[in-house]
């Protein structure tokens, strides 16, 4: 009989933090699943851990494969998976016992082909976001799905508290050798999906590491997000322009907080200046559909209008705003 939820776990080296991570999964009240523990050519012990826990439970599959990174790691669990809805787990993270009886049944009882829980985010062993809401759930078309993910207020790109039926993924893989992979592909997975369903029930706890790319230093990996935005923006024009509004905004504001990071903390002047001009050319393409949006505010039109023009009299823009600060 095959399993209702396919679980897949991309990993790589986090032998310090797998052990938590799997036991997390593994004592699910749904336990009607299997766990697909990708081992993405780790140098640590994480293969070996990750073969104990598929010698003492059945449910537990392992795959080892050279490294490829996250994206190449859910590609081959996605072509693996036999359960009937598919879900994600960071190898560091962790989630609560009742989360995936929770997505699943309500993906069942609504006739939803992906249902969200709201994302705990843990620091120091503290969650910083919990909230004191009564459980509350919302039911959403694709439309209405799709502008709240851009919105990015009950929830953002981020797979992993999310659980999606397998026809989502339909000639769809994530994109090998950048990061951002969540960013470039949960949009077409809402594009595949007639019904989606949302509670703010804390199921996925994300623990935030030192170490993580996403929250460390600007570097320049983190532009090929844009890579996505290049991607998104155009498929969203000719699939969904009623959301035009909403899709450049969320643009705009991602383009702003990246300059403020680069600002912040880029010392080195030839990578300051490399970045912020990389970023130019992305707003240059947008920057019409991005001044017309009124949901911006004139602040982040302001720096909008600079980064598209000038990139230069941005940082003098920022280096003054520093000196005020001072004085």
């Amino acid at each position: 009989m095959e399993p209702v939820v396919s679980i897949i776990v991309p990993i790589y080296n986090v032998e310090k933090y797998l052990k938590s991570c799997i036991e997390s999964i593994l004592t699910q009240t749904l336990t009607d699943i299997e766990v697909i523990l990708v081992n993405d050519g780790s140098t640590d012990g994480s293969g070996k851990i990750c073969d104990e826990y598929a010698a003492s439970d059945t449910r537990v599959k392992v795959i080892h494969k050279e490294y490829g990174g996250v994206s190449s790691a859910r590609n081959v669990g996605v072509k693996t998976a036999k359960g009937e809805y598919i879900g994600f787990v960071d190898s560091d993270d962790r989630i609560n016992k009742e989360m995936y009886r929770e997505l699943y049944h309500l993906c069942k009882d609504t006739h939803s082909d992906i249902s969200i829980c709201f994302l705990g985010r843990e620091i120091n062993g503290k969650l910083i976001n919990q909230h004191s809401n009564k459980i509350y759930t919302q039911i959403m078309d694709n439309e209405e799905a799709m502008r709240q993910l851009f919105k990015g207020v009950l929830y953002r790109f981020s797979l992993c508290n999310k659980l999606f039926k397998k026809s989502c993924f339909e000639n769809i893989i994530f994109p090998e050798e950048r990061i951002h992979e969540d960013l470039a592909t949960t949009y077409k997975l809402f594009a595949n999906a007639q019904k989606v369903i949302y509670t703010n029930y804390i199921g996925y706890i994300y623990i935030k590491r030192e170490n993580s790319i996403l929250t460390s230093r600007f570097n320049k990996k983190r532009l090929e997000a844009f890579v996505g935005w290049n991607e998104i923006l155009p498929f969203m024009s000719n699939k969904y322009p009623q959301l035009s509004e909403t899709v450049f905004s969320s643009f705009g504001f991602w383009c702003v907080d990246n300059v403020y990071y680069i600002l912040n903390q880029v010392e080195n002047k030839e990578d300051r200046n490399y970045y912020l001009d990389m970023i130019q050319k992305y707003v240059r393409q947008y920057y019409k559909e991005i001044i017309k949006i009124n949901s911006l505010s004139f602040f982040y039109k302001y720096l909008i209008t600079l980064l598209n023009y000038n990139t230069r009299l941005l940082i003098l823009s920022n280096n003054m705003k520093k000196l005020l600060l001072r004085t």
